[in-house]
């Protein structure tokens, strides 16, 4: 049986604005109508004897994660929370021990939920050549054929074939990110490959070798898993034990260490999205070599990705350039500084801005609600409410709350009295007033919301019931 591990991680920082810390880009539909998360999922759904998925997430992305697997009808499919970010090795590591917790010895596919691949025969291909290698206690992984010469990529020297029926073979070595020169003779050479951080093993040779080459994860990770909880639709681990794992990841913990690598060749399209001008180059362009979407007007513009979220964008004389729009940032760079776009996040990080966290429109497991008007005394917010939802029983210290419902029914909670809302109408909830806003109809709930008072911060919110196991909202 195989179990794909998806590992749902990342800041989102090299394409911003559009991907924000709490929204990175695998919840992000870069080249398509799915996310990239969902088309990782899906992509392994045509393979042989392969289970729902686990998911290892962190706590702020855990109802993102939920609600994605949800649109795809994924049922069965466990989501591990990491209490903090240790890169690769301590999360497949809490995979594999709630996987081996059944008494089963699952082979598991580690997998990115970030990346593109575009040929998804060739990508199940791959993984089915490499099954018999893993199988048989090999930790393979899969090395992706370089189309260039490509310095932001750590490399696999391949070896000898591991026999002659397939194409997987040894592993020689993994080398470090080269300068131009030597990646230039890596591709020329033919026995180089990019490492896509892509893998399968059996849960035991993972988790023996981790034992063998660094000890201290795995204990960590043991002692973190023991007394795992589920909450909801999430599993959860200790969060102090695993505070002790070192940070590291499968290459360096493992990988560079072992005798048992094996990698097997991929050419199947693939991409990382590291940046805006890499997903320019998997996606088709037009006539003049441009990737625009949205509401955009382009002319005389060459060789550029111009997109637009949520107004008119017009474009006129420019080549090699990225422009992004989102409601509340404007992108625009030369395709040659892609890669320094996380420097802007990081100057906007030192100086204390939202845009880097949040985007204007927030997810919630219930819904999402997004800024309109925001000014020192009162704000406008449009909530919208999934059917058969509803927000928590809570109360405010210092603002009171007007909402006005433009689509659906609503179902309010006003201190002692509850009532039904129909489209145009409107209620009050004074300051200090216990109330809950539902949706009990079959259509997505939007109301308005205006907001007045001394106060106006999210974490003016006193909870006494929620459906979502959450202390703040």
């Amino acid at each position: 049986m195989i179990i794909p591990v998806i590992l749902s991680g990342g800041a989102g920082t090299r394409l911003w604005p559009l991907s924000r810390e709490l929204y990175p880009k695998q919840f992000l539909p870069l080249t398509g109508e799915r996310s990239l998360l969902q088309q990782t999922i899906v992509r392994v759904h045509g393979l042989a004897n392969v289970a729902p998925p686990l998911v290892v997430c962190n706590e702020e992305h855990r109802f993102l994660v939920a609600e994605q697997l949800r649109e795809i009808g994924v049922t069965g499919a466990q989501i591990l929370l990491e209490p903090v970010g240790r890169n690769t090795a301590p999360a497949v590591a809490l995979a594999a021990l709630r996987l081996q917790s059944a008494g089963d010895d699952p082979l598991l596919l580690v997998l990115p939920s970030d990346h593109v691949i575009v040929d998804t025969a060739a990508f199940r291909a791959a993984v089915t050549a490499g099954s018999a290698a893993a199988a048989g206690g090999a930790l393979v992984t899969f090395g992706v054929l370089p189309t260039r010469p490509e310095t932001g990529y750590g490399y696999i020297r391949a070896g000898d074939p591991v026999d002659a029926k397939g194409p997987a073979r040894r592993v020689q070595a993994f080398v470090e990110k080269p300068d131009a020169a030597r990646a230039a003779a890596y591709v020329a050479s033919g026995d180089y490959l990019w490492n896509g951080g892509m893998f399968l093993f059996s849960a035991s040779a993972y988790l023996a070798e981790l034992e063998r080459h660094a000890p201290a994860i795995l204990a960590a990770c043991r002692a973190a898993c023991d007394g795992i909880s589920a909450d909801l639709d999430f599993v959860r681990v200790r969060r102090e034990p695993f505070l002790d794992a070192p940070s590291d990841s499968i290459d360096y913990a493992v990988m560079e260490h072992t005798d048992r690598a094996v990698v097997v060749p991929l050419d199947a399209g693939w991409s990382d999205v590291g940046s805006w001008d890499a997903l320019l180059e998997v996606q088709a362009a037009d006539a003049r070599g441009n990737v625009i979407s949205g509401d955009v007007l382009a002319q005389d513009v060459d060789d550029s990705l111009i997109r637009a979220e949520s107004r008119l964008v017009a474009a006129l004389g420019i080549k090699n350039h990225i422009i992004v729009e989102t409601a509340d940032a404007v992108l625009v760079a030369d395709r040659s500084r892609a890669q320094d776009v996380k420097r802007l996040v990081e100057r906007l990080k030192a100086e204390r801005r939202d845009e880097p966290l949040v985007h204007r429109q927030v997810f919630r497991p219930w819904g999402s609600y997004e800024g309109l008007v925001l000014t020192e005394r009162f704000q406008v917010k449009r909530i919208v409410v999934k059917p058969g939802a509803s927000l928590s029983l809570q109360m405010h210290h210092h603002r009171a709350e007007h909402w006005v419902v433009v689509k659906g029914t609503a179902r309010v909670t006003c201190g002692a009295e509850v009532k039904l809302l129909a489209e145009d109408e409107s209620t009050y909830i004074p300051i200090g007033t216990t109330h809950r806003l539902e949706n009990p109809g079959r259509i997505p709930l939007e109301i308005i919301e205006v907001q007045s008072g001394s106060y106006l911060g999210e974490d003016d919110i006193v909870r006494f019931e929620d459906n979502y196991g959450r202390s703040g909202e």
